[in-house]
């Protein structure tokens, strides 16, 4: 796993979503009035030059009208090999992550999370439009706050919660390694292709 993904990703989900934007012929003003940013964050966003926690991301999108697995960057193909991991960006500081799906599976989505030290979602909280997520820990540490629980996962634990508002990081001194995985797949907008 790349040591300067991080950048990479923010870089490209700032492109993604500028590219959204521009294609429906919205300014900045306008977002950042409807996703309650400033212009001068969605712009520095925009150019991969701020990093934006997931709720404040699934903002952008709801104010784009946009499902958030169409900005993101899924592998195609049913093999994933372990070299050729797919880099996502889903919002969250301190975070790489990974899908280990291929982007047109939709009856469940899993990704892979390497979370630095403190590194998280961010203090806001936020909801998938999934119906379950689980994760679990690989390596290291990790709270989960769900709206009135607060969980401490070790390596090796794992929590399984129906998608409510919710928040995590690594409270630990070294990385955490940690699986997702989410029933179904985020939606998109875009129509599924027949088999």
């Amino acid at each position: 796993m790349n040591a300067d993904g991080p950048d990479e990703a923010v870089a490209m989900l700032g492109a993604r979503l500028r590219e959204v934007r521009l294609r429906r012929r919205e300014t900045l003003d306008s977002l950042a009035g409807r996703s309650g940013l400033t212009k001068s964050f969605l712009s520095k966003l925009e150019r991969g030059h701020a990093s934006v926690s997931m709720g404040a991301l699934l903002r952008i999108c709801a104010a784009l009208d946009v499902q958030l697995a169409e900005i993101m960057n899924g592998p195609e193909g049913r093999l994933v090999r372990a070299g050729a991991l797919t880099q996502v960006a889903l919002g969250g500081e301190g975070l790489t992550e990974y899908q280990l799906t291929p982007a047109d599976e939709h009856r469940l989505q899993v990704l892979l999370s390497e979370i630095k030290p403190g590194g998280g979602s961010g203090q806001e909280y936020y909801t998938f439009p999934v119906e379950v997520e689980f994760v679990h820990v690989i390596r290291g540490q990790l709270t989960v706050s769900l709206e009135d629980e607060v969980y401490e996962l070790a390596a090796g634990d794992s929590l399984t919660f129906v998608s409510v508002p919710h928040a995590f990081h690594n409270p630990g001194p070294d990385p955490a390694t940690v699986m997702w995985v989410v029933t179904p797949a985020l939606p998109t907008n875009q129509p599924r292709k027949s088999s």
